[in-house]
């Protein structure tokens, strides 16, 4: 049997009309309804037209969260399991809800309260830097403070957090092929957003976690686990730590796993997948349409 892990993209991958084709699905239909009552607002109508609304973190954050999970029950349903779970920032929380770590619902509330928090932030700049001089790149980091690296995501793929001239100042240094600035309102998963951070600490203390039925890999610490302390604690420093998915794509074949399912919108955890561990077998789940029969 083809052993198989299941990955979940993050905030980046959102597309206006994601996840309508789902509203013909009762269960789905249903989902959407629930997703309604715990944030206040619909995520069908934010998906179906509200392009602006739906790039901004508050909004962007619990739309994925809903889709994802709505597909990978679906795929569940049909009788698909996977044997190994891991999530590109925002998308760890839909492979912590696969591995039955908390409730649909919790991980919901967890998100909307991620995103209200991350939303308030206000300082700082991301950009993304592509076929780079790593070695410069992590020399140049080194000597400026208040810049890090916020997701490696390749050999020739990072994204680089911190003050507006710390990165600028990165950008003017650093050898890249391209390099753009991120839309996102401040420095994520650096320490500039430590006081959101600490926030978060006391409302994710408040929901339970169970032991994962599923080992799942952390974005802080790409070692599988299944213990529930140790997956709450990782969590807890995803807010202002690296997305180390470089050494995330690394370990799936170091682990036996053939075969790779992106859930989600876009394909962009595969395409980075390919890049560090080519000979993995790579699917795509973006909408109904995709699912298996």
């Amino acid at each position: 049997m083809t052993k198989t892990a299941w990955v979940f993209p993050g905030q980046g991958s959102q597309a206006l009309g994601m996840g309508m084709d789902l509203l013909d699905i009762p269960s789905a239909k249903n989902k959407f309804a629930q997703a309604e009552e715990i944030l206040g607002w619909s995520v069908t109508e934010i998906c179906q037209n509200q392009e602006e609304k739906l790039s901004q973190t508050l909004y962007t954050q619990p739309s994925l969260y809903v889709i994802e999970s709505i597909l990978a029950d679906l795929l569940r349903e049909r009788g698909h399991q996977p044997e190994l779970l891991a999530g590109h920032s925002l998308g760890e929380y839909s492979a912590l809800y696969v591995a039955g770590v908390f409730e649909w619902s919790a991980g919901l509330y967890l998100v909307k309260r991620r995103a209200e928090l991350m939303d308030n932030v206000v300082n700082g700049m991301m950009a993304a830097l592509m076929n780079f001089d790593r070695e410069q790149l992590e020399k140049v980091i080194a000597q400026t403070p208040d810049v890090v690296i916020a997701n490696d995501n390749s050999s020739a793929q990072v994204v680089i957090s911190g003050t507006t001239e710390a990165v600028q100042a990165v950008m003017t240094q650093v050898k890249a092929k391209r390099a753009i600035p991120l839309k996102v309102s401040g420095a994520f998963h650096s320490h500039l957003i430590a006081p959101a951070a600490a926030q978060f600490q006391d409302i994710l203390e408040s929901v339970e976690f169970q032991p994962a039925t599923v080992p799942v890999l952390s974005n802080v610490e790409p070692i599988p686990s299944i213990d529930a302390e140790i997956l709450k604690q990782r969590l807890n420093k995803q807010m202002t730590g690296s997305v180390r998915w470089r050494e995330i794509s690394l370990q799936l074949p170091a682990k036996g796993i053939q075969r790779v399912v992106e859930i989600g919108p876009g394909k962009v955890l595969t395409g980075l997948i390919k890049r560090s561990s080519p000979d993995l077998i790579l699917e795509n789940i973006q909408s109904a349409a995709d699912l298996p029969v």
